[in-house]
């Protein structure tokens, strides 16, 4: 509402009086805060003060004309930013914004019903100074979480710097000490590093967040990073990740300044694992030489000519005798297991074994025959439709 000229001389005394109060009034409101907003606490006096400053001034411009600003001309940016670093709560600086307010609109009453002004004047201001209230406080609200998004965001790129680095073998021990205690590592206890990737619809952010939840469990420290299309981490213990769709290699326990090699041999037990289409976490323990198989594969198609290929050319009953010798390894070489497990009778079983070994030219009973065999089977597990398998305890891996 324009501001009628004889009024002007009027309220202008009383924005004069509030003018020469402005910072008594400040000191009051410093207390205030301290007392009922704890975590105004940690904002510096100094800040305090100019920010009131601002506040104030923008009051008595508002008094002065009559009008409100758009929200678009508060600037609080710099103010919404220092608050969340500082980890002053939105709710706590929209409290400290209205008792600043609250506090020019009592001292604008006071000095505006001593000086005589106008009644009408008073209620149209005292409505600005709340109109003002809403539009400000609906402008800190935005850049409050503008704020809060930007810092966020900021502090996962640094956490994600972090851990690749430390993935990677890229930090000092200084940088290893300092990010372990801003992300709750501890780097007096070993760390296991994982990668995994989701068997289904999950995305890498949300599978990211449900490992980093099942890695933490009861008190365990864990860290993650979506990283290739993977996500990968470090944890204290394996985790027991339930019905989660996601296989997951595990490297081998070291301190934090050697994470970068249980990383890598996190990289090929993952490898082997959604070669042998297995869901869980697997670490070397699980799959033994078998992550070997998946590494060395011309070592594997010499192994399948010299054992298996030769057992072809007989047909169906070349695939008899190649399951019997899988059973054979399998039951540690109880024969009497093999053929009860495929319902015939011993002296069938007896003779497969030995028509495999006049196929291929090598005896069951030599060592170095049991090993290759058993890697060349491993690798038909690879060039074949793989079974689907559920967890590190699956038979067909484990035996």
């Amino acid at each position: 509402m324009p501001v009628q000229s004889r009024a002007t001389a009027p309220l202008e005394r009383v924005i004069a009086a509030m003018a020469a109060q402005q910072w008594h009034l400040g000191g009051r409101l410093h207390a205030d805060l301290a007392g009922h907003i704890p975590s105004y606490r940690a904002v510096p006096r100094e800040l305090l003060d100019e920010i009131w400053h601002r506040h104030f001034q923008r009051a008595l411009t508002v008094l002065r004309a009559g009008t409100v600003p758009a929200p678009e001309d508060f600037d609080e940016a710099d103010v919404a930013r220092d608050r969340a670093a500082r980890g002053v709560p939105l709710s706590d600086g929209l409290r400290a914004f209205r008792r600043a307010l609250s506090a020019i609109r009592d001292l604008f009453i006071a000095e505006a019903t001593r000086r005589e002004l106008d009644p009408g004047l008073i209620v149209d201001r005292t409505k600005c100074l709340w109109e003002l209230a809403d539009v400000a406080s609906l402008r800190i609200t935005a850049v409050h979480r503008q704020a809060e998004v930007a810092s966020a965001l900021l502090d996962a790129r640094r956490r994600a710097d972090f851990l690749r680095g430390l993935l990677h073998g890229t930090l000092s021990t200084a940088e290893i000490h300092s990010g372990a205690a801003i992300y709750g590592l501890d780097p007096s206890r070993p760390y296991r590093a994982i990668r995994a990737v989701s068997n289904g619809d999950v995305a890498p952010d949300a599978l990211e967040r449900s490992l980093e939840f099942h890695g933490r469990r009861h008190g365990r420290g864990a860290l993650f990073i979506v990283l290739d299309e993977a996500v990968a981490g470090v944890v204290e213990a394996k985790p027991e990740l339930g019905d989660l769709e996601v296989t997951a290699g595990l490297g081998p326990p070291t301190d934090l300044a050697a994470a970068h090699r249980s990383f890598r041999a996190a990289g090929r037990l993952l490898e082997a694992a959604r070669a042998y289409a297995l869901r869980g976490v697997y670490d070397l323990s699980d799959l033994s030489w078998r992550v070997a198989v998946v590494a060395e594969p011309e070592l594997a198609e010499l192994l399948l000519e010299r054992y298996l290929r030769p057992l072809e050319a007989e047909g169906e009953f070349g695939a008899l005798i190649e399951e019997s010798v899988r059973g054979y390894l399998e039951k540690g070489r109880r024969i009497r297991e093999v053929a009860r497990g495929a319902h015939v009778h011993v002296n069938t079983v007896r003779y497969r074994l030995r028509r495999f070994e006049e196929l291929t030219g090598t005896s069951l009973d030599a060592p170095d025959t049991a090993v290759e065999l058993s890697w060349a089977l491993a690798a038909r597990e690879l060039r074949t439709s793989p079974r689907e398998l559920s967890g590190p305890d699956s038979p067909s891996i484990m035996r």
